[in-house]
């Protein structure tokens, strides 16, 4: 009963929580179009958004062409990595597992580490990238959609939600250990090129990869909040849900599919971005203190979005030309998080 009452929303009080996420949410989202290499008056910018006229046609290129994208950006990265922990977190039954841990990351990085690592030593890398930015988001999208792909098949024969936990670490090992290869005989410039990748970048994303990446997005996040109530039933265990009438093999599917698209669709066209995924589900059901995921799907949404925004503030804060790596951001922010996690869930003795 006590677990039944957990899972329950928390009335008006949820209500709340979601308005001051909400103010948050806009007033760090005004805060990161202030920033950047150039300074522009924070009452530009307001007027910008709401159409008014400012004296320098130079300013509202720059908010419209590239901050807005790149906070829009924020926002998908964040909602999307956060929800896709969510459901990992809950179909494992492990506080510490996140998006890439089906191998996706890994798969994506493959796909990337192909082209620039490989691909590229045989062919003029000018000649690879004719496509622009577009020829690594496709090889990211596939490397992904391959790993998915076999990790599908094997669920259609194996019952163990933790075998397929394993399977997927394995496989990210595989491809880590073959993309390690690469990197060994790789060409200096191209090396550089794919480690400035797996750093993760907001600001790469154009206003036309934006088009395709925020409906991806949409889709994913939708396949999430329609997966609600089969979440909560997972949550008491896979036995319970079977109890329920729940097909467990197509759950498995639909949560595998949207985490795909969405950690998938976020790595291909951002890099690999680490710690968001385990870290905000748990800030989630601390600051609305349920289980629901009906509550804690918007929950993540928005504390997702929160972080990701407030990383991408504290990257520029070193000022000029100067911008730090995002996952080096993301990472200073959730290591204390999952190292609470771990002290908090430790429950094995070293003499034991």
């Amino acid at each position: 009963m006590s677990t039944t009452k957990n899972i329950r929303p928390s009335g008006a009080s949820t209500l709340i929580r979601i308005f001051i996420l909400v103010v948050l949410l806009l007033c760090l989202s005004v805060l990161d179009l202030f920033f950047g290499s150039v300074s522009i008056p924070l009452i530009d910018i307001i007027k910008i958004l709401s159409g008014g006229e400012t004296d320098s046609p130079q300013m509202v290129s720059i908010v419209t062409e590239f901050r807005l994208p790149k906070l829009a950006t924020a926002i998908l990265a964040g909602s999307a990595l956060s929800v896709s922990g969510l459901q990992m977190q809950t179909i494992f039954r492990n506080p510490l597992a996140g998006p890439y841990v089906l191998g996706i990351s890994a798969g994506a990085s493959l796909g990337v580490a192909l082209v620039i690592l490989s691909l590229s030593s045989v062919v003029a890398f000018n000649y690879v990238d004719i496509l622009g930015n577009w020829t690594l988001v496709l090889v990211a999208w596939i490397g992904a959609g391959i790993v998915l792909l076999l990790i599908f098949m094997v669920s259609l024969r194996v019952k163990d939600i933790m075998t397929i936990l394993i399977l997927g670490i394995l496989l990210g090992s595989a491809t880590s250990s073959i993309v390690s290869i690469l990197q060994y005989f790789s060409d200096e410039s191209m090396l550089k090129t794919y480690v400035i990748w797996t750093m993760g970048s907001l600001g790469g994303v154009t206003r036309t990869q934006l088009s395709v990446l925020a409906p991806a997005i949409g889709i994913g996040i939708i396949m999430v909040l329609a997966s609600g109530k089969m979440l909560n039933a997972l949550l008491l265990g896979e036995n319970y849900a079977k109890s329920l009438g729940m097909n467990i093999r197509n759950a498995r599917l639909l949560v595998f599919l949207s985490t795909s698209i969405l950690a998938g669709s976020i790595t291909a066209f951002c890099g690999p971005i680490g710690f968001i995924g385990i870290a905000v589900p748990h800030i989630s059901k601390m600051i609305f203190k349920t289980a629901d995921h009906r509550i804690l799907i918007w929950g993540c949404i928005l504390v997702g979005s929160i972080i990701m925004i407030f990383s991408d503030i504290i990257s520029q804060l070193p000022g000029y030309q100067t911008v730090l790596p995002i996952n080096s951001v993301t990472a200073l922010i959730g290591i204390p998080i999952v190292l609470y996690l771990i002290i908090k869930n430790q429950r094995i003795s070293f003499w034991a």
